[in-house]
């Protein structure tokens, strides 16, 4: 059975939330909000598909919320329909240009907001649809590296403003231009699409994300995991491309194809950049490397309580 959309309602008023409760839930999964506060919280944890939104509020008016949710990477392609009293067109025009979608009037004209909000919805997959083409890595499937360079920040950001941790693996394909060499770029790409699809398989959180990152590299974005949970996907991942017992009669490690992994992690008391995190992670990569591949280094970001540069851990096949 296909998932009901998630709509957010968002009104300081219990009556108001009733009453558009009352008209969706049949048809909705619906969330309800009475501040600006809650309202932010839910949609960074829950990301409803629709926001309706009343303009007047409290502690923070509507127009401070829509103008959050587009500032926020994880929140901006949130539509957001603003639910108002007030009918001038000066407040119509502040919405729009904050990046509202509509307003409904108020009182409340039930066929009105359904009509409004499934032209919406259609709009947004439509939306969703061609935005997920242009995060697409073509040659593999995954995610490509403008997709992460976006997620990666906003994850970082919100590792930071939650004190969570966040970890990434960073990978590469060893002597892969050794392999497209011996065995041509046709069997290169062949490797590379399988390679990708261990990635996805080796995942088990819909919360992970996997990207290439360039050539034969890629990288798996954790979040809300720590040094140890991440050394122990990295590991499970060598594992399983070893298992793939991909010929490679170039190689110096190995007669099959093999990763070498870095991985870097900002601890739940620690702050950084997504910069820093991903340099870590490079780093670490480079020693894997450097200590003859097919083998995983990592270290932490260091805390408020530990200023030392970083901890490390090298791992390898015995």
């Amino acid at each position: 059975m296909p998932t009901r959309p998630r709509l957010l309602v968002v009104d300081d008023q219990a009556t108001n939330i009733q009453v558009l409760y009352q008209i969706l839930s049949s048809d909705y999964q619906v969330l309800m909000a009475t501040s600006g506060a809650q309202a932010l919280a839910l949609c960074a944890s829950k990301q409803p598909d629709l926001v309706l939104l009343d303009l007047v509020m409290p502690d923070m008016d509507g127009y401070q919320v829509c103008q959050r949710l587009k500032a926020d990477t994880a929140t901006r392609d949130i539509p957001v329909i603003f639910v108002t009293a007030q009918t001038d067109e000066s407040a119509e025009e502040k919405g729009f240009d904050l990046g509202a979608v509509d307003f409904i009037s108020k009182p409340i004209n039930p066929r009105i907001v359904r009509a409004r909000i499934k032209t919406h919805l259609m709009l947004k997959a439509q939306s969703d649809l061609l935005r997920s083409w242009a995060y697409l890595d073509g040659l593999t499937g995954v995610h490509n590296r403008r997709f992460f360079d976006e997620r990666v920040n906003a994850e970082m950001g919100r590792a930071i403003r939650n004190h969570t941790a966040l970890s990434l693996v960073m990978l590469d394909v060893d002597f892969f231009k050794r392999f497209n060499d011996h065995y041509g770029h046709q069997a290169g790409d062949d490797c590379l699409r399988r390679v990708a699809k261990t990635l996805k398989g080796s995942l088990m959180r819909s919360g992970d994300h996997i990207a290439r990152y360039g050539g034969e590299e890629f990288v798996c974005l954790l979040p809300d995991t720590g040094f140890a949970g991440a050394m122990q996907l990295a590991e499970t991942i060598r594992k399983d491309i070893s298992s793939l017992q991909i010929e490679h009669a170039e190689s110096s490690v190995a007669p099959y194809v093999t990763v070498s992994l870095g991985v870097g992690c900002k601890p739940e008391k620690a702050h950084g950049t997504a910069n820093s995190l991903i340099s870590l992670a490079d780093t670490q990569l480079y020693k894997a490397k450097e200590h003859g591949r097919h083998r995983i280094f990592g270290a932490e970001l260091p805390t408020d309580f530990d200023h030392s540069a970083e901890q490390g851990n090298g791992m390898a096949e015995p």
